[in-house]
């Protein structure tokens, strides 16, 4: 019976599956027995070949070594042997299934925040793109009619998609409390804030905040002060938003 190999390109830095795939792959597979969490293949390469290759030589360092396999997904290496061909993988999320694209969650019940950071993402991106290796993106929340927000439609999947969720965290009212006041946000940020949290790595989130003289309190998410922007105006803006998101993305290695 021939042989059908599978194609695996190694993640050495991010690269979206799109572009991985106009590349030759860094080695062919046979796959033995697939499990939910595991692979277990035979590679086709000469052992003489992967044993010169940049990806083992990591391996043999110690690095975590991941391969994007075409029509299995992300997986890392957990083990090799070079005399039987054999490789074993186990199921792993990669960044390889992210897009280029920063996800913009903006609100309308204060809109000259919203407006500011649009405009200063913009700006950014167009900055960022003339030393990235991959043209970034922007894209924004949307909502008809302002109806509900459903969990299961487009604009969730292009959330999980991003590389970094930015949020207008603004607050547009407050609830006094006996003990405190709580800032409470757009309640459709706080829907799709909520579903970043939960699916996004922390280092992929950034909440901004324009502060509001007249709303003092406590805010309800809690994220790390790096993943964390306050402004006041468009000028306090547009000087710290770049290096913050250069910060962010500097775990992609996109930019020169």
């Amino acid at each position: 019976m021939a042989i059908i190999a599978l194609k695996a390109w190694y993640l050495q830095e991010y690269e979206p599956i799109a572009e991985l795939e106009k590349r030759p792959p860094d080695m062919r597979l046979s796959k033995q027995s697939l499990l939910k969490s595991a692979l277990r293949a035979d590679f086709l390469e000469d052992s003489e070949d992967i044993k010169q290759s940049i990806w083992f030589q990591r391996y043999l360092q110690g690095e975590t070594i991941e391969f994007y396999i075409e029509g299995s997904g992300g997986y890392a290496i957990s083990n090799i042997d070079l005399t039987s061909h054999e490789i074993y993988f186990t199921k792993q999320e990669v960044m390889a299934h992210l897009d280029p694209m920063l996800f913009f969650c903006y609100q309308q019940e204060y809109g000259e925040s919203s407006q500011m950071l649009h405009e200063a993402l913009e700006e950014a991106i167009r900055d960022l793109n003339r030393r990235s290796r991959l043209t970034l993106t922007l894209e924004s929340s949307h909502r008809p009619n302002q109806a509900p927000i459903r969990l299961h439609n487009p604009l969730m999947r292009r959330i999980r998609k991003s590389l970094l969720f930015i949020v207008d965290g603004t607050p547009v009212t407050q609830v006094e409390t006996q003990d405190t006041t709580h800032l409470i946000p757009s309640p459709y940020v706080c829907v799709e804030m909520g579903y970043a949290l939960s699916i996004k790595r922390p280092e992929q989130l950034l909440l901004a905040q324009m502060e509001r003289s007249e709303f003092p309190g406590q805010f309800p998410f809690d994220v790390s002060p790096q993943n964390r922007l306050s402004f006041q105006s468009a000028e306090d803006l547009k000087e710290i938003l770049t290096p913050t998101l250069e910060t962010l993305l500097e775990r992609y290695r996109l930019l020169t």
